[in-house]
């Protein structure tokens, strides 16, 4: 199953013109462990410190397999095919129903249990409606617990590297310029796309050390208020270090009005 899903995630990033480099770099890891002597899942129960000792498995590969051995799913994956549902994903966490789920998605357009995991702890999550104190809480402790198996073997802490804002902007830049111009490969989302149409660019882009996938938002939030073509979802990574998110938007209101910001981080603007 690992196997498999890193070389369709291969296939998917060389078709979605993504840099050659990290398409190799998924095929490489599933030809490693296709050869392998002993069950990755097994190894996978070492966490990251038994999966990083493999040749061709960074960390941020090793992420994406503790996922798959944890889930059966992986949220990249899905991202490239088009049909990510991130609320599905958080209703496997205690204290998040179906309304909440969707609610957590809308206010923050957070797609992944890390990108759940920083809002929680960055006061994003507490200002969604129905998220109390206690609730707030019980969603801590239980990414804890999920994510930590995850990460075992290795150090972590919350405030993970983040690229600066300056690149982030260059990013949504270069991503809004061809999408405008019809200079990317466009994928077909699961949600608001009845027909099953390719409409959706996607833009794979690296930065230094730095691996980004941007795409417009495809939230209910960003149709109802025609924001679909101005918030841009942007995911990052490293070699060694798994993915993380960010939205960028036009700002409506105060002293950045009409300038593009990343949410969470306009102090640094």
């Amino acid at each position: 199953m690992v196997g498999l899903a890193l070389r369709e995630a291969a296939a998917l990033l060389k078709a979605q013109d993504a840099s050659p480099f990290r398409s190799l770099a998924y095929s490489r890891a599933a030809a490693t462990i296709e050869n392998l002597d002993e069950d990755i899942a097994a190894i996978a129960t070492g966490g990251m410190e038994a999966l990083d000792a493999i040749p061709n498995i960074g960390t941020g590969i090793g992420a994406a397999i503790l996922e798959l051995v944890s889930t059966g799913r992986w949220s990249q994956l899905d991202r490239l095919r088009g049909g990510l549902e991130p609320e599905a994903t958080f209703r496997t966490i205690p204290g998040i129903g179906p309304k909440l789920a969707h609610l957590i998605h809308e206010h923050l357009n957070v797609d992944t249990l890390e990108a759940l995991e920083s809002a929680a702890y960055d006061g994003r999550l507490e200002k969604v409606p129905g998220i109390g104190a206690r609730r707030l809480s019980i969603i801590r402790n239980a990414l804890t617990e999920i994510l930590s198996r995850r990460r075992a073997g290795r150090r972590y802490h919350q405030d993970q590297s983040m690229p600066p804002v300056d690149m982030l902007l260059d990013v949504d830049q270069e991503y809004r310029a061809k999408a405008e111009a019809g200079k990317l490969r466009q994928i077909a989302p699961r949600r608001f796309n009845p027909t099953g149409a390719s409409w959706l660019p996607i833009l794979h882009t690296e930065r230094g050390l730095w691996h980004f996938t941007a795409l417009y938002s495809n939230t209910a939030r960003a149709h109802d208020l025609g924001r679909t073509n101005d918030w841009v979802i942007i995911f990052f990574s490293s070699d060694h270090q798994p993915e993380g998110q960010c939205t960028v938007v036009t700002e409506t209101s105060g002293r950045n009005k009409g300038k593009r910001a990343v949410r969470g981080r306009e102090n640094e603007q």
